[in-house]
């Protein structure tokens, strides 16, 4: 279905209410978040919060899901997080930190964070260039797969590359820190979810999406981007 000025009007006014532009930008870290949960994130009224979600999934930017008495949102796809991701990059300015405490924990998710389901920050936009560096990924006319990439993938993911999906396999996701791409798409999510589960990366308590790399997290960035890589350091814990 083609863009109408209409159509690209209506999403970008959806946005501009600051209300609306906080609850999705929340849920970024690709979790289901309740309604209640939205509306303390917002700072709004009830009903206010109320309204602003439900105008949010009737344009298809978030789902919903019941579950008993609770209502959960969550983002509507990968693509609606690539293009709140990217029109951070485009428009997004960093708040300046009133404190040192601040200022060190805005550095934490510039460092190491999700972007719905994959890596985003310094390590990730390092992630992205290593892969391309190392001919694992092409990045000329897009970003595509070569076949050694193939076979590294299948090695560090086993079964990313299986079963086809409307999903691109990789895709080159804009960073909002970084100004810089990122790997998004289904490899992109494939190798975030191995560094967690293999405990290479961890969620900071108490920041949303920041990432803190392990001391095993470490050693396996160092395979891919060389020895005490300064985004490793700068989000160690």
């Amino acid at each position: 279905m083609p863009v109408t000025a209409e159509s690209l009007a209506r999403f970008a006014g959806l946005l501009a209410e600051p209300s609306r532009a906080a609850m999705c930008l929340a849920l970024l870290d690709g979790r289901a978040w309740t309604a209640g949960e939205l509306t303390r994130h917002a700072g709004v009224a009830r009903a206010t919060a109320s309204a602003h979600l439900s105008a949010l999934v009737a344009a298809g930017v978030l789902t919903e899901r019941r579950q008993g008495r609770s209502r959960y949102l969550s983002l509507a796809g990968p693509d609606v997080a690539t293009v709140l991701e990217e029109l951070g990059a485009v428009a997004g300015e960093r708040a300046r930190p009133t404190s040192l405490r601040t200022a060190r924990a805005g550095a934490r998710p510039a460092a190491a964070r999700t972007c719905y389901d994959h890596l985003a920050g310094e390590l990730g936009v390092a992630v992205f260039g290593a892969l391309v560096d190392r001919g694992l990924l092409t990045d000329a006319a897009g970003p595509g797969v070569t076949d050694a990439g193939r076979a590294w993938f299948a090695e560090v993911c086993p079964g990313c590359l299986g079963a086809a999906s409307r999903r691109p396999l990789v895709r080159a996701c804009l960073d909002w820190t970084e100004r810089r791409s990122h790997l998004g798409g289904r490899l992109g999510a494939a190798l975030l979810g191995r560094a967690v589960t293999s405990a290479c990366l961890a969620p900071v308590p108490g920041l949303e999406r920041a990432l803190t790399v392990t001391d095993r997290g470490r050693e396996a960035f160092a395979d891919l981007l060389g020895p005490c890589p300064s985004p490793c350091e700068a989000a160690r814990p």
